[in-house]
């Protein structure tokens, strides 16, 4: 039996998060300001209070600061801290932070490491990861990386142009994918490319302008950078040249599903609003909640978070077990993010004119969750990548087993057709 019960430990830590975000983290959610961002003291200060509370940075091991939790004990806590927008930001595991800390810990040197994951870890700096380009460069296509990155002496001279880098104003370092015509690349198909460690005082990086979006502004917007002969030493280079892509998959998987952890919190948070007010405002002489359509969009609500929710936590297990879990995120992302889309969209329906004012979260997460079905792969890239292996899968059952479509064999007329080498 598959047993989805939590250790008392866990469920003390969830309802630990939980408390703290209600307490803490949703009060201070009238500070946030769509165009200024939240305020970077209340921010330090959210911070201070998740340390004392025993709940900063659990996706980081121990020796690191963090609080050493697997994938599949992140995703109770990373869903109790989602119920905010503020709450990943106050415990430290908020994108791109959260997954440019696991790649610095799965790659990094010892002196990197101390450099920049250590204060990472502690909330003293964030960090952005430089792979999105304008076109013509690379978007959901990686073979179209233009950013290049060329010896010189003991240097490396990166040259490129980079836009829609999360967090990127404010930042103490980049991670930059970029060209590099030595190394070995893992994919004969793919340019071969490297990451850099790139602080962001260097005078070769420059931010151009921070992006005008559809989201809520949070720390460092996104950005478009001009990268100009921007040097940096050997050391700067992360992990091995040429294997960046490789290392971009390290990050991007395990990222897509604490992305979804974290969103999960934002739909069940919406839901648990509709169903306050579905319970209290009265209509045609019943609470709202009483009349048939009202009723049905809550509980698809309640049916498709349940299956979001399994599928993460399934997903959590096959990268805790050792998998790759690319085929898994792919589907879990592109599930959560429609379904998180759906959850809020009939929130805010069923809370009519309140939704859409600012006096409840929802006219926020509507515009926040919206970008989830885009970034880290928009849903159709990721349906083609699950469609793929499907089709492969079948491709190889058939050549193992000798596959007949089903109906083939029963049609004589196929049979003899197929027989003759004619087209039917």
């Amino acid at each position: 039996m598959i047993d989805f019960s939590l250790s008392p430990s866990l469920m003390d830590l969830k309802e630990r998060t939980a408390a703290f975000v209600r307490e803490y983290v949703i009060p201070e959610e009238r500070y946030l300001d769509e165009h200024t961002g939240f305020p970077a003291e209340k921010l330090k200060e959210l911070r201070r209070q998740a340390r004392a509370a025993g709940l900063f940075a659990p996706h980081v091991e121990e020796e690191w600061g963090g609080m050493g939790l697997n994938m599949r004990e992140m995703s109770i806590v990373f869903e109790e801290a989602g119920h905010s927008l503020l709450g990943p930001l106050a415990l430290n595991c908020s994108a791109p932070d959260e997954g440019n800390m696991h790649l610095l810990e799965m790659v990094a040197t010892q002196a990197q490491k101390e450099r920049y994951l250590r204060p990472l870890v502690e909330g003293e700096i964030r960090s952005c990861f430089a792979m999105t380009e304008p076109p013509p460069g690379a978007g959901t296509d990686p073979s179209l990386l233009r950013t290049s990155a060329v010896r010189r002496g003991s240097d490396w001279v990166i040259n490129g142009d980079k836009w829609y880098i999360t967090g990127a104003e404010g930042a103490g370092f980049a991670i930059c994918m970029a060209r590099t015509e030595d190394g070995q690349g893992q994919d004969s198909r793919q340019p071969r490319a490297s990451m850099f460690l790139v602080d962001m005082d260097n005078p070769g990086f420059q931010i151009v302008r921070k992006i005008p979006s559809l989201d809520a502004d949070f720390a460092g917007g996104h950005c478009e950078i001009a990268i100009r002969d921007c040097v940096v030493p050997e050391e700067a280079v992360l992990g091995a040249v040429g294997e960046g892509f490789k290392y971009a998959q390290v990050r991007l998987a395990p990222a897509r599903l604490t992305h979804c952890m974290r969103w999960l919190g934002v739909a069940q948070r919406s839901l648990d609003i509709a169903a306050q007010y579905a319970n209290t405002r009265e209509s045609f002489g019943q609470s709202l909640g009483k009349h048939q359509m009202v009723a049905e969009m809550i509980a698809d609500s309640a049916t498709e978070i349940h299956a979001a929710r399994l599928m993460i936590w399934h997903a959590a297990w096959v990268l805790d077990t050792g998998g790759n879990a690319k085929y898994e995120t792919s589907m879990t992302k592109t599930y959560v993010a429609e379904t998180v889309n759906r959850v809020v969209d009939r929130a805010l329906q069923i809370c009519g004119s309140h939704g859409i004012s600012m006096d409840l979260p929802l006219a926020t997460f509507y515009r926040s969750v919206r970008a989830f079905r885009i970034y880290d792969g928009p849903s159709e890239i990721h349906r083609t990548v699950i469609a793929r292996q499907v089709l492969k899968s079948a491709a190889q059952v058939a050549q193992t087993e000798g596959f007949v479509p089903e109906g083939a064999a029963t049609r004589p007329e196929t049979t003899e057709a197929a027989r003759r080498g004619e087209g039917l």
